[in-house]
């Protein structure tokens, strides 16, 4: 079995391990500051849990000997993390969709005979993935537009949301400025703008600009398209409820107010839905085409538990990664865009088989 170590026991942290335990394939260990916590978690004994404070240094004695460390912990702690990992010389996978952090981690995979792979879960992840396998289908491009919405099934107040995954992350990603193409160049645009309309399998959407989104795509694609984009999607209304929020109240300026009146007034559920509609457009044969890749992820039963959509989709997309990179089957060394992801080799994993378009109930038996 290969040693794999994973740093933060929240809910994403904590289906990673379980997902990869459940193979055979790795020996797991699960690290968090919080001892009462992974003592909390209903996970196999066989899973080492391991207390430690990750956002201090690390010791080199916790990533000896293994494969491969994945980062589960808030975006603030990457680099350190991305840096210890370099230091044990091991492989790094992350989840982050911070910016600036994911620089950083580039610039510790410059030399390295390990692979560093930032951005491995939903978005960015899959959908960088995705993107960039349509791409490939045209003889030129013109635009490519990434939409993507972790949601609850059954939303009942007015933002139309309820806390699925980290809060901290979703504060970042309204706050932060995004990435974007426009007009074939370049550039950065304000969060929260840009509003759209939209429908995935008759359910209305809207959707705005939010950062990180795109991985590494606006460089990959500089020059060789008109727009490039991402936004978030939501229940129509959200957005409008949000901008109070951020710039009539100014808590863009005050997030650790803004984190306590998510956290204190909006509940979490198990009930959720991921919902992603990738779209590419281009010249095909001397016509102007379009390619769309569109899903809706429910939170269903997955190797023998009841799994959020979320936790399906960001845990198993950061698994499948990392069982990519143990069969050789993505580079090993130096630092590897979500891009350099075959999405045929993506959705033929046993973990990467959540995205596929196939029937949900033989799909929720993990078949």
């Amino acid at each position: 079995m290969r040693p794999v170590t994973i740093l933060g026991a929240g809910k994403i942290g904590a289906t990673i391990a379980s997902f990869l335990h459940a193979t055979g394939d790795y020996a797991v260990t699960l690290v968090d500051r919080d001892a009462a916590r992974l003592d909390r978690l209903d996970l196999p004994f066989a899973i080492r849990r391991t207390a430690q404070d990750i956002a201090a240094a690390l010791p080199p004695s916790l990533l000896a000997n293994q494969f491969a460390v994945l980062s589960a912990a808030p975006f603030q702690l990457t680099r350190g993390i991305a840096r210890a990992a370099a230091e044990a010389g091991v492989h790094y996978l992350d989840l982050t969709e911070d910016v600036a952090s994911t620089r950083d981690v580039r610039a510790l995979a410059e030399g390295a005979t390990t692979a560093f792979i930032p951005q491995c879960g939903l978005a960015p992840g899959f959908v960088s993935i995705a993107a960039h396998d349509l791409a490939r289908r045209f003889d030129s491009l013109d635009t490519m537009r990434l939409r993507v919405g972790a949601l609850p099934r059954f939303p009942t107040n007015a933002l139309g949301y309820n806390l699925t995954w980290s809060t901290d992350g979703l504060i970042n990603e309204y706050i932060e400025p995004c990435e974007a193409i426009v007009a074939g160049r370049r550039t950065v645009v304000a969060a929260m703008e840009g509003l759209e309309t939209l429908g995935v399998e008759g359910v209305t959407y809207e959707a705005f600009n939010t950062s990180g989104g795109l991985g590494s795509l606006c460089e990959t694609y500089a020059g060789r398209l008109r727009e490039l984009n991402y936004r978030t999607m939501r229940y129509p209304g959200h957005a409008a409820i949000m901008k109070v929020l951020l710039s009539d109240l100014r808590l863009a300026e005050r997030r650790h107010l803004l984190h306590d009146i998510f956290t204190h007034a909006l509940p979490t559920t198990t009930q959720d839905v991921v919902v992603i509609l990738v779209s590419v457009t281009g010249t095909k044969d001397g016509h102007l085409h379009q390619e769309t890749l569109a899903r809706a992820i429910p939170d269903q039963d997955f190797l023998g538990a009841h799994r959020t959509a979320i936790q399906l989709t960001t845990a198993g997309g950061i698994c499948a990664v990392l069982d990519l990179l143990a069969e050789g089957r993505i580079p090993t060394r130096g630092f590897v865009r979500q891009e350099d992801i075959a999405l045929d080799a993506f959705l033929a994993n046993r973990f990467g088989k959540i995205y596929r378009e196939t029937d949900r109930a033989t799909q929720a038996r993990g078949e």
